[in-house]
């Protein structure tokens, strides 16, 4: 069976909030349709909600409107939320314990940030035996620098789906996987 596996599309990640990502509407846009096919098609969706608790974090803080998850793909009753403080999905949250009650073997996943959060879940999925669907367009990322060097958002996008994409998961996007 399969799942939809949203990750961190939250306010926080938009504009107005608190580190705002490069296309976060438009990717969160293409989540949407994603999700809308899943929903019509009765299959588990499951939102992963980054909830920060580092001392000194800056965003996703507890009780605020950055924390919470994104009207574009709003949680409906029934679907499965899992909260993590930590970028893999997995490191104590209950996302396995689910996973295997619904008997999933393949996660279609989309979300924030692609060189974090959603690095970090995917590959740990695919070290979990899941057969893992990237829908790179429905994920964001940012500038990142390194030793003076700025990186653009589009290259850290694509060098991290380039990278996933050898072993870790299938990369497509959204108009491949709703077709």
């Amino acid at each position: 069976m399969k799942a939809l596996l949203i990750i961190d599309i939250q306010n926080d990640y938009f504009e107005g909030g608190k580190n705002t990502l490069k296309n976060s509407l438009e990717a969160s846009e293409r989540a949407k349709k994603i999700l809308e096919k899943f929903r019509n098609e009765k299959l588990p969706v499951i939102h992963i909600q980054h909830v920060s608790s580092r001392p000194n974090a800056t965003f996703f803080l507890p009780n605020t409107q950055g924390v919470k998850i994104h009207p574009n793909v709003q949680p409906l009753e029934g679907e499965a939320i899992i909260t993590k403080n930590v970028p893999n999905s997995f490191i104590n949250t209950d996302l396995q314990d689910t996973l295997k009650k619904l008997k999933v073997d393949e996660l279609i996943i989309c979300g924030m940030m692609t060189h974090m959060c959603v690095d970090a879940t995917t590959r740990a999925a695919k070290d979990f035996g899941y057969t893992c669907i990237l829908i790179g367009d429905a994920c964001a990322t940012c500038d990142l620098e390194i030793n003076g060097e700025k990186i653009q958002a589009k290259e850290v996008q694509n060098s991290f789906l380039a990278a996933l994409s050898y072993y870790y998961a299938t990369v497509i996007t959204a108009k491949e996987f709703v077709i």
